[in-house]
């Protein structure tokens, strides 16, 4: 099982638009020196939305071979369309990722039915790991406890990526399911009573621009020590909120340019972060004990 810190990488760009392949390799080496524990490779803050479907394999694959093995390698590969999300996460086993997250179908609304034949559509197609990824907020579509249960009975589904922050929703799914399937926060400001609830680790946005400390303080959850993990989540409060300051990734782009590891660029019909939040960003970078 993946645990800990997994970061949902940031995609870097040049200002034209066209993805930065030296930026990319460099990140990885960062995280890798950094300590995180795994990362995911065009994820939404990967701006999955805006890759065509060569660039969002191209990149899968660039960040497999750049980490060669040493790190996991979780491959976003949802999709609103069943067809296609099959098509990606074949794709994505192909380039050698280790899993792959799955987001459930977004803005056509299925039922829970429909959500549960299209992973299991995706489970017996492509034999990878996969990990569904509940984000309602995005999606307008909510994946309940009762059908993350069901899905977990099969093989190759080991865990989910729950992004409501509800944390009652973390219990009633480590309830549901067993000891071996994987709860992952996708919600940053509450990733640590996560992991103190059973969680297994997260999938963070926040972890982009204070890796260590994400991986120490998520470590310290998984092992049930409350006080040093509340201890270090006091450094990354301010970022779990100003990095949400605009539509991710934003300012997670914005401050990882600002630590030197990438240009400024990022796709429309997301902007740069405008001048009035730099401030905000910073100070938060600082509080975690970032130079910038």
């Amino acid at each position: 099982m993946i645990q800990g810190s997994i970061v949902a990488l940031v995609t870097p760009m040049e200002e034209s638009g066209a993805v930065d392949w030296t930026g990319l390799k460099k990140l990885v080496e960062f995280h890798i020196t950094e300590g995180s524990d795994a990362l995911v490779a065009v994820g939404t803050t990967g701006e999955s939305a805006t890759l065509d479907e060569e660039e969002h394999c191209a990149t899968i694959k660039a960040i497999v071979d750049y980490a060669r093995g040493r790190i996991p390698v979780i491959a976003g590969t949802g999709s609103n369309s069943t067809a296609e999300a099959i098509n990606l996460t074949r794709r994505a086993k192909e380039a050698g990722a280790d899993a792959c997250l799955v987001v459930t179908p977004y803005y056509n609304k299925p039922t829970q039915e429909g959500l549960f034949l299209h992973h299991k559509a995706i489970s017996e197609a492509v034999d990878i790991p996969q990990i569904l990824y509940n984000v309602p907020g995005r999606t307008a579509c909510d994946m309940l406890p009762g059908t993350v249960a069901r899905l977990s009975q099969l093989e190759n589904i080991i865990g989910i990526k729950e992004a409501t922050g509800d944390l009652s929703r973390i219990k009633t799914i480590r309830e549901l399911t067993s000891p071996g399937f994987a709860i992952y926060s996708g919600d940053d400001a509450t990733s640590r009573e996560c992991c103190l609830l059973g969680g297994n680790g997260t999938i963070t946005v926040t972890g982009n621009v204070a890796p260590k400390l994400m991986h120490e303080m998520i470590m310290a959850a998984i092992k049930g020590d409350a006080e040093k993990a509340l201890a270090l989540d006091m450094k990354l409060t301010g970022l779990h909120k100003a990095l949400f300051i605009q539509a991710n990734p934003i300012p997670v782009k914005w401050a990882v340019a600002a630590l030197g590891l990438m240009g400024k660029g990022i796709r429309l019909p997301l902007t740069w972060l405008t001048d009035d939040c730099h401030a905000e960003v910073r100070q938060a970078m600082r509080q975690a004990g970032i130079s910038v």
